[in-house]
């Protein structure tokens, strides 16, 4: 038997003694070692319907984690890449395998996909089972819980700074300074850029200084006429907003100089933007970014470990399985950051 976590909704949580899972066939069998809390797993807690999978369940039956990892500890018919004592984090979406975009390594853009933590079991348990291929080998020399949070904080900062082209003559500005706000200030110094952070805590921007911030900003200033003031009127190169907010995301694309780029990660149901002004007549390039093909996971995992990111720095809280009400409560409170449950 093992625990695994349960949200019954209206913000229960309940630690179950469940079977220990078999492989089938393609599958392995993860014994976790590290699964990250992600501000998106407050869907299940709430109880309301997850927005992240293809198909997503409601609360009550699906063990929530999308960012684990772990050791296999037993692999099933037909796995031949994988063996027992690997160490492996875990690509969150589960594809067809045959679709365009399984093949280009984009599993969450594939019709059927289906999330892990959301559509099925996820890594807030003592054991997991995922296919084979979407297992993902950990360097030697980086911890499981740097690994965990690898997935998805530094993952989608890093893919999306790679498509934004950020580079030593870049200044980047950053809009939340949350884990993956938090992420992308390590992810834009290892690349060489100037990066201003913008929150509105002062605590954390304190911690965005901590990870290399070259300037801070209290987003209840005037934000623009401080980016200005730092890039001598001439405008910021590139933005990423993290927040979700919308206006943030506004601020963000007044902040740019012509032919600035600008990226949103933070989640936003809806936003009204000026096209004239802040695109059209700067030639401004937006995109949305999510998450980062499961093939760039070795120069994510090299990327870490050559530019040393303090990556542990992201992390204010570990947990032990048995402490998942706790954990969760105290993550819905904003009382942590990243928060991660452990097992070693």
């Amino acid at each position: 038997m093992m625990k695994a976590v349960v949200f019954p909704g209206d913000k229960k949580v309940e630690i179950r003694e469940v079977p220990i899972p078999s492989p089938g066939g393609g599958e392995v069998l993860i014994k976790m070692r590290a699964s990250a809390i992600c501000r998106s797993d407050m869907s299940l807690y709430y109880g309301s319907d997850a927005v992240v999978g293809g198909e997503a369940t409601k609360s009550g039956c699906i063990h929530p984690g999308h960012e684990p990892a772990g050791e296999i500890v037993q692999v099933g018919e037909g796995v031949s890449r994988f063996k027992e004592g690997d160490r492996v984090a875990v690509y969150l979406a589960v594809g067809c395998g045959e679709c365009a975009h399984c093949k280009s390594g984009y599993r969450m853009f594939c019709p059927e996909w289906k999330c892990i933590g959301f559509d099925q079991h996820g890594g807030d348990a003592d054991y997991m089972v995922v296919p084979a291929e979407n297992c993902m080998r950990i360097p030697d020399g980086m911890s499981y819980l740097v690994a965990a949070v690898s997935t998805d904080a530094v993952g989608t900062l890093y893919h999306a700074q790679k498509r934004l082209a950020i580079g030593g003559r870049d200044t980047l500005v950053i809009f939340g300074m949350g884990p993956m706000g938090g992420a992308g200030v390590m992810v834009a110094k290892g690349l060489g850029a100037t990066v201003i952070a913008v929150d509105m805590l002062d605590e954390r921007l304190e911690v965005a200084k901590e990870l290399g911030a070259d300037y801070v900003i209290n987003g209840k200033e005037d934000v623009l006429a401080r980016v200005m003031e730092i890039t001598g009127g001439r405008g910021a190169d590139a933005a990423i907003d993290c927040s979700g907010s919308p206006h943030a995301e506004n601020t963000a694309l007044n902040v740019l100089r012509p032919h600035g780029r600008a990226a949103f990660i933070g989640e936003c149901r809806e936003l009204t933007i000026h096209p004239s002004n802040q695109l059209i007549r700067k030639q401004v390039t937006v995109m949305g970014s999510w998450y980062f093909p499961i093939f760039e996971y070795d120069e994510i995992t090299r990327f870490i470990m050559e530019k040393s990111l303090p990556v542990e720095k992201l992390v204010s809280h570990t947990f032990r399985i048995g402490e998942a009400e706790t954990a969760f409560r105290m993550f819905d409170e904003r009382k942590t950051e990243k928060a991660v449950f452990v097992w070693d």
